[in-house]
C-alpha cells in the first residue's frame, strides 16, 4: 500500500502593506503648508518618500514622524538645512532637549493630560498607549460621549486645567464652535484638536480660524499618535508653531436631479463606533487583517451615515438629495454589518 503524502502546511497570507499618507495629509498633520514641505523636500533632500504609479508622494509613519519633529524644531528656530542631515533619533533627542529646557519640562515630559471627546478614540489612545506607540503614554483625564456632556460634567470644576481636548468628530456641521469652545472652557483645556471622518470646508475652516487644530482623523495609530504629539508645544501655550493656513470657504455646486424616495428609515446601528475599535483590535495578529478593516470602513460609513442626515439644504432639490444619500449609506452600513457578522464567524472572532 502506497504511504499516503502528509498535506502541506497552509500558507499564510502575506501581511498588509504598511499605511502610506499623501502630502497634503502629512503637511496637515504637521500644521504646515504643502509648499513648506515640497521646498523641504527638493531643496534639503530633508525627507525621501516614495513615488506611486499615479505619480502621488508616498510617506511612511516614520515619515510623518520626521516630518512633525522637523516642524517642530523649526519652529523653535532651527534653521531646516542644519536639521535636513539629521537623523531620526537626533531629531528626537533635540526635541527632548527643548523640552528639559523649559520650567514646565517635568509635568510635561511625564504625560499631556487629555480629555477625550469620543469613546472610539478613547480606545484609541488607549490601544497605542499598550502597544508603545507613545514616547510618554498621555493621561486620559476623561472620555465622554459627545461636547454637551463634557461641558456639563462637574469633574472639570475640580480639576487642575487639561493640556489638550480632543474631540472625534464623525461629522462636522457649521456652528460647532460653540459647543467646542465650552467644553474647552469647562475643563479650562489650553488647546483643542479636532479629528473629522466627513466635513465641509465651512465648519472645518472656522474651527481653524478660531484655533483649533483641525485633521481628517489618520487611520493609521502610529500618524493619529504622530499628529497629536506634535500639538505639546500648543498645549503647553508656547508660540513658537505658526497657525494653519486660512483658507476661503468655497463653493460646492450641485446639479443633479432629485432621486426617488425609495424605502423608509434604515434600521439602527447594530455597533457602535467603541464597540467597533475594540473588535478591530482583536484582529492585529490575523494575517488577515480584513476584519479589522471591515469594522473601520463601518465606523466610516456609519459617521456619513449621520453627516448626511444633519447637512443644511438650500433648496426641497437639495433636501432631497441628502435624504438620498442618507438612505444609501444606510443600506452600506446594514450589508457591512453582515459582513462583519460573516469574517467575525469565519475568524472565530467574538462579535462586538
Amino acid at each position: 500500500m502506497t504511504p499516503r503524502t502528509p498535506p502541506s502546511p497552509p500558507t499564510a497570507s502575506p501581511a498588509a502593506p504598511p499605511p502610506t499618507f499623501r502630502s497634503s495629509a502629512v503637511a496637515r498633520m504637521a500644521g504646515m503648508p504643502v509648499s513648506t514641505l515640497r521646498i523641504w523636500e527638493q531643496r534639503y533632500q530633508a525627507v525621501a518618500p516614495t513615488t506611486a504609479a499615479t505619480g502621488h508622494r508616498q510617506y511612511s509613519a516614520d515619515d510623518v514622524e520626521r516630518v512633525v519633529l522637523l516642524r517642530q524644531l523649526t519652529g523653535h528656530g532651527h534653521a531646516i538645512g542644519t536639521l535636513a542631515a539629521l537623523s531620526a533619533e537626533q531629531l528626537r533627542e533635540l526635541s527632548r532637549a527643548h523640552l528639559a529646557a523649559r520650567p514646565d519640562a517635568q509635568a510635561r515630559t511625564t504625560a499631556l493630560r487629555i480629555v477625550v471627546v469620543g469613546r472610539a478614540m478613547g480606545r484609541r489612545l488607549e490601544r497605542s498607549a499598550a502597544l508603545g506607540r507613545w514616547s510618554v503614554a498621555p493621561v486620559l483625564v476623561a472620555v465622554f460621549d459627545s461636547l454637551a456632556e463634557a461641558t456639563q460634567s462637574i469633574a472639570g470644576q475640580n480639576s487642575p486645567p487639561v493640556d489638550l481636548l480632543v474631540w472625534q468628530a464623525p461629522g462636522l456641521q457649521a456652528g460647532a464652535w460653540p459647543g467646542l469652545q465650552a467644553a474647552q472652557a469647562a475643563w479650562r483645556a489650553r488647546h483643542v484638536a479636532v479629528a473629522y471622518r466627513f466635513a465641509g470646508a465651512t465648519a472645518r475652516d472656522a474651527l481653524m480660524n478660531a484655533g483649533a487644530s483641525v485633521v481628517h482623523e489618520p487611520a493609521d495609530d502610529a500618524a493619529l499618535v504622530a499628529w497629536l504629539s506634535s500639538l505639546a508645544p500648543l498645549a503647553a501655550g508656547e508660540d513658537h508653531q505658526q497657525p494653519p493656513e486660512r483658507r476661503p470657504p468655497g463653493a460646492n455646486p450641485w446639479s443633479l436631479a432629485a432621486p426617488d424616495a425609495g424605502a423608509g428609515p434604515a434600521p439602527t446601528r447594530r455597533f457602535d463606533d467603541a464597540a467597533l475599535t475594540e473588535f478591530a483590535g482583536l484582529s492585529s495578529g490575523l494575517a488577515c487583517e480584513c476584519p479589522s478593516h471591515v469594522a473601520e470602513l463601518l465606523m466610516q460609513i456609519a459617521s456619513f451615515e449621520r453627516y448626511s442626515a444633519g447637512c443644511a439644504s438650500r433648496s426641497p432639490a437639495d433636501a432631497e438629495l441628502h435624504a438620498y444619500l442618507h438612505r444609501v449609506a444606510g443600506s452600506a452600513r446594514i450589508l457591512f454589518e453582515a459582513a462583519l457578522e460573516r469574517v467575525a464567524t469565519a475568524e472565530g472572532l467574538a462579535l462586538p
